[in-house]
């Protein structure tokens, strides 16, 4: 296992193959899985990119966290941990809900080492209350195979996807909820009462290749506050896929490979 000690955690990552860096930073709650799961698929196919995973402070294998009290602190440590693994290097970065929030802090703090940037369902918002979200809504469900899930697996399954069928499900319980069920929930409640970062962000456009990913149905973070920064991404592919939700990377598999395949070699090509 390999760990990164900074000033505020020690902190677990991943790192796969080689070439050009890409840091993956998942949501709240679950761990580094949610990205490997789904991004690693993709690279079977495409050589000449590294892959750092890490794990948030309260989640996963990362420890010594204690210190960190806010998202202004999660910021501090990737960026520290960023410096450590990457130091004065060009990289790409991928998020995912709160991961897509942090690395819009990176944006700000460190946009000349960004190659590229890649929003999976990002966390626009930091306030629930302040976000235009949709109501959650099942799209397609196979009542054959839910019938097979435990009234727990069954609930937390519905209240977290669309659709409800054996692909979906085993993938949501190895990618995700194996995550979350290691998560420190109580360091992760301390956190949330101070969620939205004490700086502006968006203060300039990105103008390197992008790419957010939005999912039609999404009941946690919603699509139209991503479309209010558009101006601020003037290379950036916003695309709302229908029958997606917060999980739009296992419930549109093939667009979601296809829009980060397609990104990447966008990247590639500004850096030839």
């Amino acid at each position: 296992m390999a760990y990164c000690k900074v000033h505020q955690a020690d902190i677990y990552y991943e790192d796969i193959g080689e070439g050009t860096p890409i840091l993956m930073i998942h949501g709240y709650t679950p761990d580094h899985r949610l990205l490997s799961g789904c991004m690693e698929p993709i690279f079977n196919k495409k050589g000449g990119w590294r892959r750092i995973y890490i794990d948030l402070p309260g989640m996963g294998l990362t420890k010594n966290y204690a210190a960190i009290n806010s998202s202004d602190d999660m910021l501090e440590a990737v960026l520290a941990f960023t410096q450590a693994v990457l130091p004065n290097q060009d990289y790409l970065i991928v998020g995912e809900s709160y991961g897509g929030y942090l690395e819009r802090g990176i944006i700000e703090k460190q946009k000349e080492h960004i190659l590229g940037a890649a929003f999976i369902c990002p966390c626009i918002i930091p306030l629930k209350e302040e976000r235009s979200i949709e109501p959650h809504q099942v799209m397609k469900i196979d009542n054959q195979f839910i019938a097979r899930l435990s009234q727990e697996e069954l609930e937390d399954f519905k209240a977290n996807s669309i659709v409800l069928d054996e692909y979906n499900w085993l993938r949501y319980r190895e990618e995700i909820l194996t995550g979350c069920t290691i998560a420190n929930e109580q360091f992760l409640e301390k956190v949330k009462n101070k969620y939205a970062f004490s700086f502006k962000i968006d203060q300039s456009e990105f103008n390197k290749p992008s790419v957010f990913l939005l999912g039609r149905q999404d009941s946690a973070v919603g699509y139209k506050d991503a479309l209010k920064i558009i101006d601020k991404y003037p290379r950036g592919t916003f695309a709302v896929m229908d029958i997606a939700g917060h999980n739009l990377q296992i419930e549109q598999p093939q667009l979601f490979n296809s829009l980060i395949s397609e990104w990447l070699d966008r990247v590639a090509e500004t850096t030839e």
